[in-house]
């Protein structure tokens, strides 16, 4: 393990002083609210996600407890469809892909040798617009009012004549509220990634996570338009009478699965694919190697990106639709498995070849290969039309998607908290609670969703809120239960685990692991100007490499210290060949005010406020107006900037 110094910084004391007077923030009240260091909120993005987790995970314990013995009465079926609801919307969009964007937003400046996101303020909107967007949809569960149709929303069951009230007008505006922040997020993670990369970080340098990163971002783009028509159409059917998904007046209810879909199944790859990069970042600090076949894994991850946007109909099997249509689908569901495949080969030989370490990092990602492999065979299964046909409904389907997205999501995430704790707290966690977290985890996940499968083979169908005894289907239900809450026992020795490191853990040093990308030349935690000297990279593992770490040592050059102000380079988009500098802001309430002013809107909206939705709108057009509006500056000033 190394526990060497970061490089001895090339910048004098009075750079470091200059540093740390244009980039750094004074704690206080009014910095809380107007920070735009990707660290701070990189870190409030992994803390918000984890609150959002602990309510959806509430709410599944909750289920699971009416499950266990039939005919309960814990809950009546309209609360079941609430908590239903919000369990499902909460994990997919509130969670997993905020969760993914928090390891995102602290680390992809510091793995690419930046000083911050390309777009500081965008970076802050995004985080106070997924703060409100989450906000504003749990706020509705108390009342008896949160979305009660499934996260997934199909009509006509969640029409104004089937789901009177606002409940579905709570998800339909949520979710749109929501996308701002992440499509705001993706731009943001792309032009960083492309444009701001340390000089010598050609693309056959960059990180796998940080590819992992740039393809969701691509991928979000392109898939959310598809589910913000299908909410807004829906609002619109809902509020003012339109017939977009409305058979006798010419709509289609199929309308609103397509659209849903053809972001749906791109969704499971969104929430997947920087797990994926995770565990590429994690595996060389415990394997001593570099993994293998990092041109396969980018091609992978590229493949991955384009073809889940042609598998949307793998979810519409059994709608009646053209039968011709459905073998198209069927190949490309079983296509897009080669790709990952590819992904968990390089891995398994990653730590065939290399000398395996043995920490709670690495226990995870073992959990993640074993679980992700169970999932990904049933879901070559559901391939098969017939097959799919026959389990359509049933919770053979609720256990093969958990077995994706937990194995393929969560334990990811929990591998990566534990790598990069040190890194984000300056603390390490304890080694022996993280093992016990693991094997609970692990232990709980498995004895909840295996015996789905088998019940949902015997027939029980999803989304019922109870069943009669004669199905024979308790004894599995009971098991699953006892599963859930061994699951929750470990996710909270997780959370015990990093509350103890923060208060008790020792001092981290810069690079506990010896790991080979460049967070780890930097203190833990980073500065707020991340690197005292910008760092040029000659390979893909910087920090193993002599001359990239000599690059940030004494004698480097003043145009690499850049401590005249909030400066970062900008490099070509190929080969990472410097281009010229950038001015970057400081700061700001304005992404602050600009998400109030959208929550207002929305609010109103929900409520029929039209005339206060207009101010409010009025409101969001000025302070955009304000924000985007030139600043004056001396001449010698934008001279310096340029």
């Amino acid at each position: 393990m190394s526990t060497t110094a970061a490089p001895a910084p090339g910048a004098s004391r009075e750079d470091l002083a200059r540093l740390e007077e244009h980039w750094g923030e004074r704690p206080s009240v009014r910095s809380w609210f107007t920070t735009v260091d990707h660290k701070r909120i990189g870190r409030r993005y992994l803390v918000t996600a984890g609150l959002f987790f602990a309510l959806a995970g509430i709410s599944a314990l909750a289920m699971r407890a009416q499950l266990a013995r039939p005919e309960a009465g814990l809950l009546s079926p309209e609360e079941y469809n609430q908590l239903f609801t919000m369990h499902g919307t909460a994990m997919i969009f509130l969670f997993a892909t905020p969760m993914l964007f928090g390891f995102g937003n602290f680390l992809v400046p510091l793995l690419i040798g930046s000083r911050d996101m390309a777009f500081p303020k965008l970076n802050a909107l995004g985080y106070w617009v997924f703060l409100f967007a989450g906000l504003f949809m749990w706020a509705s569960l108390p009342f008896g009012a949160a979305p009660n149709g499934g996260w997934f929303a199909y009509v006509p069951l969640t029409a104004q004549q089937n789901t009177p009230g606002l409940h579905m007008d709570v998800y339909s505006l949520g979710l749109l509220f929501l996308g701002i922040a992440t499509t705001a997020g993706s731009i943001n993670f792309i032009v960083t990634a492309l444009k701001l990369r340390a000089p010598g970080m050609s693309l056959n340098r960059v990180p796998l996570f940080v590819w992992a990163i740039v393809a969701t971002g691509f991928m979000v783009i392109f898939a959310l338009p598809a589910l913000n028509l299908d909410n807004a159409m829906l609002f619109l059917d809902r509020r003012f009478g339109t017939h977009f998904f409305d058979p006798s007046a010419g709509g289609n209810v199929l309308l609103w699965q397509h659209l849903f879909w053809i972001f749906g199944h791109p969704d499971v790859y969104i929430i997947v694919m920087p797990a994926l990069g995770i565990v590429s970042a994690v595996l060389p600090a415990f394997t001593r190697r570099g993994v293998v076949g990092y041109p396969l894994i980018v091609l992978a991850i590229v493949s991955i990106s384009i073809i889940s946007f042609g598998v949307w109909v793998h979810h519409m099997f059994a709608t009646g639709l053209p039968q011709l249509s459905y073998s198209f689908f069927s190949a490309a569901s079983t296509v897009i498995t080669i790709p990952s495949g590819i992904q968990i080969f390089a891995w398994l030989a990653t730590m065939v070849l290399g000398r395996l370490v043995v920490r709670v990092p690495l226990l995870f990602v073992i959990g993640f290969i074993v679980t992700f492999v169970l999932g990904g065979f049933t879901g070559t299964m559901f391939a098969l039309t017939a097959f799919d046909q026959q389990v359509t409904d049933s919770y053979f389907v609720v256990a093969h998607f958990h077995y994706v997205l937990i194995g393929g999501a969560v334990f990811p995430m929990l591998a990566g908290i534990y790598y990069w704790l040190p890194k984000i707290t300056g603390r390490m966690y304890h080694e022996g609670l993280g093992r016990w977290a693991f094997w609970l985890v692990f232990t709980g996940m498995h004895v909840t969703f295996f015996p789905m499968h088998l019940y949902g083979l015997f027939g029980m169908p999803r989304r019922v809120y109870t069943y009669r005894s004669e199905a024979g289907w308790d004894g599995w239900n009971l098991v699953s239960t006892v599963g859930s809450y061994l699951l929750a026992l470990g996710l909270l020795l997780v959370l015990v685990g990093v509350v103890h490191a923060v208060r008790r853990g020792r001092p981290a040093p810069p690079d506990p692991w010896g790991g080979d990308s460049l967070e780890w030349s930097t203190e833990s935690p980073p500065k707020p100007y991340n690197f005292p000297v910008l760092p040029r990279v000659h390979s893909l593992h910087p920090t193993w490499d002599e001359p990239s770490r000599e690059s940030m040592g004494a004698g480097a050059e003043p145009d690499r210290i850049l401590a005249d102000g909030r400066r970062t380079p900008l490099t070509s988009e190929l080969d990472g060949r410097r281009e010229r500098t950038v001015e970057m802001p400081d700061a700001s309430f304005q992404p602050l005010v600009l998400a109030l002013a959208m929550l207002a809107f929305f609010t109103a909206m929900l409520f029929a406020w039209y005339p206060v939705a207009a101010v409010a709108a009025g409101a969001v057009v000025v302070t955009v107006a304000v924000w985007l509006w030139p600043p004056r500056r001396p001449a010698e000033e934008v001279g310096v900037a340029a």
